[in-house]
């Protein structure tokens, strides 16, 4: 017998081989994120299996029955950037505490038990012996070591149980042993390693080799229940920043009752009305309201688990985003102070935002104005402080927002290009109760929009798939009355019709504008066509801006926020409580759930809240949540998927003869272009994954921890809607592969999709205004001579106020923005350890090289001058679904999660 096998008693084949590091290089944009390089070929260059145990650990072993060896595991702890004097001096009274015995104290367990007593093989307890001499090093990654007595009959380490008797927790990126007869062997951490002061239990790390459920080694089948059965917590109590336990709750914390009635907001999530549920805090009830949860406020943090709290890198380019919005609004404020209405005087006003700053005016003192002054933020004329950066929409010709064809363009490729469809019916139909709101028929008729058809009827152009919609009229209408009474906030319900002209671009033909019968003596149905002279030119701008304010709206509640943060949310706290860090499919989904629980979270405390910036920013103010929650009344995931989604709008038909096998009915659309191909690349890639682990759909009926995540994600974090018989199956492959293909979509593309795009486009008011203040007055209003009189001036009053421009335009530049510790697609962190199957590395690398190839292919798109929607004189070109980023707001890069 092999001096190997007679002291590890493992087949050299059990732990498959990685990447080696030359197979890597660094991606230009992130040193710390590696790609595969393409250059090398996996098959052919896997490092061999190691034989035996390295020469200096081999001096340990002893062959005699019953004798014990040495091993060694090398822990790598990420250091803080910046630590405050406390963090200091608590680290250096752990690292003499170290010396005193109050050490960290790692224990190895095995896959096997002891034949004899049936139970899981451990090691000795060891301790991390560097640590004193290392904890002062300033370097990013500290190794820490640790040497090891186990039996020589031991076997595959499968576990490590980790025991922190210091004060401070720590960051603990990975460990690897070193000096098994099977090479060394893998685990990736990524975890904060609690005090005992906070959590007494040790923490267990798995090694990166997956298993299904049944697969289970004997001596890692305690652990892996134990693990899991730690993450769900009992439902009850407060939780502590420290803990790690996911489970869910209802929308109750969004109000704050205690403030005022102005403050209460309704309870999302229930029979009354239905939502997603979110992450429980646990944190008692208002003084004034025991179904409400009370509020922490900002700068407190909300309670996430702690492993999904922003790292730090991703926190210090938050918190500087969120000092950069500050210091942006501090001059307006002033200026909203001094003045309760002070509108924009202009359209070169807007203009001096990104030229000169917000200007100075109020005597201030030059040396006051160099302590508020901060690179990149300020005017070099003198004059203003603090510049907006240029958005894109206005970068390469300012005047594009006002042209008819730019409005219809950004409906194919703008921030929101998921709310087009194929008209079907003309007029359009309301699907609302005419019980409650009365008889809804379109006041558009065929005279309104016959002489934009290019000789076309309406039925022939339908025919001829030329005809298409954006209708906002139900989500609206239900609102509008409530909407309108609020101080300062006006809207429409509307629907714009659009004409597809033969070299493929669209054009705007008619907008309906709809208020509730009655609504302040106004008719209730407007239909709006392009100008003939100045007068409707003004009128037909004032009726864009009031579309694209509805899309706004309508974009960041349903779309944004309710398809792509708080849907994905039972998705994300189902997989922690149901599915081992073991188990292949979280290894799969891993990297798509980073930061999100940690984003929806601060989106509770200072977004979507009771007075937070969409309430303030948006027009439907106060009821925005509602809306979303009308919205959720409607989601289905089974159509959540790109080419369902595509499917159910009209926008395309099913064709094997495609690529795609589906046929676009506008060809140049690029938002469905580019993610056609980005959602087979995530289908193909996710396909080869499932069948690797599920060779046989006995495999999913059986594998417990799998069909408990999908039946929790359901019935638990999507209570409300759990009857409903769209929801797909989980019994074969084929279902795995839809449902997990449509949860990496939503997570990755579909997101980036919806978001990155928002400073580049709405950065620049006019062209996007998230709020109107005024409704387009008729000829009998008192307001209409004042409109004859000064149009600018009265559309400078509809847009929103130059305090809520800015601090709307502060805010998306935030949402807007790529960290630099971003992962994007095609992309892993530990890209050789986050699996210990070396069919799936490789698998990866060609998933990572087929996103390289899609980058490639936009490029090249964007510059094909016959696809005018993302080429030519002005046009911006649609990077939103272009894969990889530099850091900042850049228009473009796919994230593996939602992770802003």
């Amino acid at each position: 017998m092999a001096l190997a096998k007679q002291i590890m008693g493992c087949s050299m084949t059990e732990k498959p081989p990685f990447l080696s590091s030359n197979m890597l290089k660094p991606i230009n944009h992130n040193q710390n994120q590696l790609r595969v390089n393409p250059s090398w070929s996996i098959r052919t260059r896997i490092p061999p299996v190691k034989a035996a145990i390295s020469e200096d650990l081999a001096n340990f072993v002893k062959e005699e029955k019953g004798a014990t060896i040495k091993v060694r595991a090398v822990l790598t702890v990420r250091n803080k950037h910046q630590e405050d004097f406390k963090e200091t001096l608590v680290k250096k009274i752990d690292a003499f505490a170290d010396q005193i015995g109050r050490n960290v104290v790692l224990v190895i367990h095995s896959t096997d038990v002891d034949p004899k007593t049936r139970v899981p093989k451990k090691s000795k307890k060891s301790v991390l012996k560097d640590w004193s001499e290392k904890s002062n090093l300033k370097s990013e990654r500290v190794n820490y070591t640790s040497d090891i007595l186990v039996d020589s009959d031991f076997g595959i380490p499968g576990a490590i149980t980790i025991t922190n008797k210091h004060q401070k927790e720590f960051y603990l990126e990975s460990i690897t042993i070193e000096g098994f007869a099977c090479g060394p062997v893998h685990f990736p951490c990524k975890s904060w390693v609690q005090s005992t002061n906070d959590n007494p239990n040790p923490r267990i790390f798995f090694s990166n080799q997956p298993y299904l459920p049944d697969q289970t080694p004997e001596g890692l089948k305690l652990l892996r229940e134990k693990e899991l059965k730690d993450l769900r917590g009992d439902g009850k109590g407060v939780r502590k920043l420290s803990d790690r336990i996911y489970d869910y709750d209802v929308y109750n914390d969004l109000g704050n009752p205690d403030r005022g009635s102005e403050f209460i907001r309704p309870i999302l999530g229930g029979q009354k009305i239905p939502y997603p549920r979110r992450c429980r805090t646990g944190r008692l009830p208002s003084d004034t309201d025991i179904l409400a949860e009370s509020r922490v406020e900002k700068p407190f943090p909300l309670y996430v688990p702690r492993d999904e709290r922003f790292e730090e890198s991703k926190q210090i380019t938050f918190s500087t985003s969120r000092l950069k919005a500050v210091l942006h609004n501090l001059l307006p404020t002033m200026v909203a102070n001094i003045s309760k209405k002070h509108d924009f005087k202009g359209f070169s006003q807007i203009e001096s935002l990104y030229s000169e700053g917000v200007p100075l005016k109020f005597g201030l003192q030059d040396d006051i104005l160099k302590k508020l002054r901060m690179p990149n933020l300020v005017s070099s004329q003198g004059g203003g402080l603090l510049k907006y950066d240029i958005p894109k929409i206005i970068s390469k010709d300012k005047f594009a927002w006002l042209r008819d064809d730019e409005f219809a363009r950004q409906a194919l490729a703008g921030v929101n290009p998921v709310n087009i469809e194929k008209l079907k019916v003309f007029p359009p139909i309301s699907q609302l109760d005419p019980e409650i709101y009365g008889p809804q028929e379109s006041a558009l008729r065929e005279e309104h929009i016959s002489g934009y058809l290019n000789g076309l009827t309406v039925q022939k152009a339908m025919e001829e798939n030329r005809l298409f919609i954006i209708d906002h009229h139900d989500i609206y209408l239900p609102f509008l009355e409530r909407i309108n009474a609020l101080e300062g906030h006006k809207a429409y319900a509307t629907r714009t019709i659009f004409f597809l002209n033969p070299e493929g671009t669209l054009k705007p033909v008619a907008i309906e504008l709809s208020l509730p019968q009655g609504l302040s003596g106004s008719p209730s149905k407007r239909v709006v066509t392009p100008p003939i002279d100045a007068t409707s030119n003004w009128t037909w701008l004032l009726a864009k801006a009031h579309v694209c304010s509805n899309d706004a709206g309508v974009h960041q509640l349903a779309n944004h926020w309710i398809r792509t943060h708080a849907a994905i949310e039972p998705f994300i706290l189902s997989a922690h409580r149901q599915l081992s860090a073991m188990h292949p499919i979280y290894k799969l989904l891993d990297p798509h759930m980073r930061y999100t629980l940690e984003t929806n979270a601060i989106a509770r405390q200072n977004l979507i809240n009771a007075d937070g910036v969409i309430e303030q920013g948006f027009t439907p103010g106060r009821y925005a949540m509602e809306i979303s929650a009308a919205a959720y009344k409607n989601w289905r995931f089974d159509l959540e998927g790109l080419p369902a989604d595509l499917i159910r709008r009209g926008m395309a038909i099913p064709d094997p003869s495609q690529r795609h096998g589906l046929k676009l009915l506008i060809d140049d659309y690029p938002y469905a272009s580019d993610g056609l191909l980005i959602w087979d690349a995530i289908q193909n890639w996710v396909q080869t994954y499932v069948t690797q682990y599920y060779p046989d759909p006995s495999f999913i009926s059986n594998d417990r921890e799998l069909q408990a995540w999908y039946a929790e994600s359901i019935n638990v974090g999507h209570a409300d809607l759990r009857d409903e018989t769209w929801w797909p199956t989980l019994a074969d492959p084929n279902d795995l592969t839809a449902i997990l293909t449509t949860i990496i979509w939503l997570a990755s593309a579909q997101h980036a999709a919806l978001n990155f795009g928002q400073y580049p486009y709405s950065g620049y008011i006019p062209n996007r205004p998230p709020l109107m203040r005024r409704l387009i007055p008729n000829e009998t209003d008192p307001e209409y001579q004042s409109f004859l009189e000064d149009p600018q001036n009265y559309f400078m009053s509809a847009l929103p106020s130059m305090l809520q421009s800015t601090k709307f335009m502060a805010v998306v530049d935030t949402l807007s923005t790529h960290s630099p510790d971003e992962e994007y697609i095609g992309e892993r962190q530990q890209p050789d350890t986050w699996t210990g199957d070396a069919n799936m590395v490789e698998a990866f690398y060609t998933f990572s090289m087929e996103i390289q190839r899609i980058e490639e292919e936009i490029e090249r798109r964007n510059r094909d001058t016959r696809l005018k929607n993302r080429c030519g004189a002005g046009v911006l070109p649609y990077e939103l679904l272009a894969p990889s980023s530099q850091p900042g707001v850049t228009c473009r890069g796919v994230p593996n999660s939602v992770s802003i």
